[in-house]
């Protein structure tokens, strides 16, 4: 039988018995697959709907307008091609899919990410923001700041569902490193080459990531423990909330860091979608080992005193297609 992603209401995490519920279903959903879907958060429907009017508005822009934000090595600005199914060293099509992103530390001036490590990082290159719409970098920015809020909040649940202070995991994200992204999966005239799909399979490798789906198309999919692809559900007004490597990693292999991907429309069927996930990444120098109250079931070994800093560096790499 396939697993089925739950849908958790946050809408009562203000009331101590109703905290204490959320903390156990976010619990359990992060360890049978690492996904769920939240209602009740409190974002306002009317940014999430702006948002996405500007950043649609910005993939049906010219590829004029388009080339004077295309990536340079490093990471804030627009890919064309992307290959998300080699940061798990798997060879595979490019994605049928265009990606924008920027990350918080991108408009800081150059002596200021260089403090970040001497690492490779996303985090140190500069965004490139698009010129049009006028209000696009103004309304991601504010975007932004719902997404981390957010997040900050989740992260609080997920401490508490692990038996921790709610405040475990504050110090790591002091100086957090994360990013907004918006995928688009524009209309697919050819028919795919074989094995190629919307968005390769993968793991993310953010502590958690926080994702907005722009209508009920769908696509998204999770590889549940029996090794069956689930649908994740697009319901209107949610985000779908899924744990990367460094919370799995943290947890000591507790918390499931799933595969995902994003698979094509039927053939024929023209549609084309957007998704913009937040991932919620910790400071550079925050520790990647288990926390120690929670014991180490990985099978994965790292370098002891490995910072996530480090550890992302080398994943950043892959993801990129040249």
């Amino acid at each position: 039988m396939k697993h089925v992603i739950p849908v958790i209401d946050l809408s009562t995490r203000d009331r101590t018995d109703g905290r204490k519920s959320i903390a156990a279903a976010i619990d359990q959903a992060c360890s049978d697959s690492g996904f769920f879907v939240i209602v009740g958060h409190g974002v306002p429907q009317e940014l999430v709907d702006r948002t996405y009017a500007t950043t649609a508005a910005m993939f049906a822009s010219s590829d004029e307008e388009k080339e004077t934000i295309a990536n340079r090595p490093g990471f804030g600005g627009l890919f064309r091609t992307t290959n998300a199914a080699r940061t798990r060293d798997r060879e595979s099509p490019p994605d049928l899919a265009e990606l924008f992103g920027v990350h918080v530390k991108g408009d800081l001036p150059d002596y200021e990410r260089a403090k970040l490590g001497d690492e490779w990082l996303p985090a140190r290159t500069a965004n490139l923001w698009p010129k049009k719409p006028a209000e696009f970098r103004s309304t991601w920015n504010e975007y932004i700041g719902a997404m981390t809020g957010l997040s900050a909040e989740l992260l609080h649940l997920m401490a508490l569902g692990l038996g921790l202070h709610e405040d475990y995991f504050d110090d790591r994200f002091v100086d957090h490193m994360s990013s907004l992204s918006a995928n688009y999966y524009y209309p697919q005239i050819e028919a795919p080459l074989p094995g190629q799909l919307r968005r390769g399979p993968h793991s993310d490798w953010s502590a958690l990531t926080v994702l907005y789906q722009d209508n009920d198309i769908g696509g998204l999919e999770v590889l549940g423990k029996s090794d069956e692809w689930c649908d994740v559900p697009a319901i209107p007004g949610s985000f779908v909330v899924n744990i990367g490597d460094v919370m799995a990693r943290w947890t000591g292999g507790r918390w499931v860091s799933a595969m995902h991907r994003v698979v094509n429309p039927e053939r024929g069927h023209r549609s084309s979608r957007i998704s913009i996930p937040f991932f919620y990444q910790s400071g550079p120098g925050a520790p990647f080992e288990p926390v120690p109250l929670l014991g180490d079931a990985t099978a994965e070994s790292e370098p002891a005193g490995i910072t996530v800093g480090e550890w992302a560096s080398k994943q950043s790499r892959a993801f990129i297609a040249t």
